[in-house]
């Protein structure tokens, strides 16, 4: 992709959302730092509802081990890899009440030394908690910089090197959020939804995928209306005259 292009890519990113932030819900570095590490193979919404009831019992490293394992495990059930990612969590804890105080570390060796984390999540945390532009290449974005010809690569690695070149400095800090949710709800794995991508002219996946064709009324399935006692009737479709003259009308 040209820099002209990718400046313009940004460009209408940042003016179609100012901020961007991440979809999993946090008011602290520490509860931030928690939530990712529940997020690996598991969707936002799934360790929002966890979190939810786990954050105002237990948002601190302390908290957490007061909880004890079995109960910590148990909270966090409803997630994948629930028993792996609970002894993660509580073995983070340890560290980070032993070694720096109770707080989130600001540089990357000492992320990445937290069990359960690697390089990915510790982007994660840089980028959103402490401000810094990194960029946390998952799936999403994995798969948006190749279609968009933005930062090709075969590997997570490859492409978030090409990335930290490529993104226009003053878009860099965004980039990570921008991408994702592109990916997330917009440039979808299966069928991307190009009809309606803000940068589709300046992207080189091919072929464009059509939009889905608009379903008339005639298409639609009869609706069941209820009955007096209760039995559901189904509505009686008109008949090829009135549809004739509904048309016409």
């Amino acid at each position: 992709m040209k820099p002209a292009d990718r400046l313009a890519l940004f460009e209408r990113f940042a003016a179609a959302n100012p901020e961007p932030t991440t979809e999993l819900e946090y008011t602290t570095a520490f509860e931030l730092l928690v939530a990712v590490m529940l997020s690996a193979q598991a969707t936002d919404k799934g360790v929002n509802a966890v979190t939810r009831r786990l954050f105002p019992v237990a948002n601190t490293p302390q908290a957490i081990l007061d909880m004890g394992l079995e109960r910590f495990t148990e909270a966090i059930r409803t997630i994948g890899l629930y028993r792996t990612k609970a002894r993660h969590v509580l073995q983070t804890c340890e560290i980070l009440l032993r070694e720096h105080g109770g707080e989130v570390p600001r540089d990357r060796a000492a992320l990445e030394a937290l069990p359960g984390v690697g390089r990915k999540t510790a982007n994660v945390i840089l980028n959103t908690a402490f401000s810094q532009p990194t960029i946390a290449v998952d799936t999403h974005i994995f798969r948006v910089s190749n279609r968009l010809g933005l930062a090709r690569g075969k590997t997570v690695q490859e492409v978030e090197r090409k990335l930290l070149k490529a993104v226009p400095a003053a878009y860099r800090q965004n980039a990570h959020h921008w991408l994702i949710l592109h990916g997330r709800y917009v440039c979808k794995a299966r069928r991307p939804e190009c009809w309606r991508c803000l940068v589709v002219d300046l992207c080189s996946f091919k072929p464009k995928t059509p939009p889905p064709p608009a379903r008339s009324a005639l298409d639609r399935p009869p609706r069941r209306i209820p009955a007096g006692d209760g039995t559901p009737l189904v509505e009686q479709a008109d008949e090829p005259e009135a549809r004739g003259r509904a048309r016409d009308v």
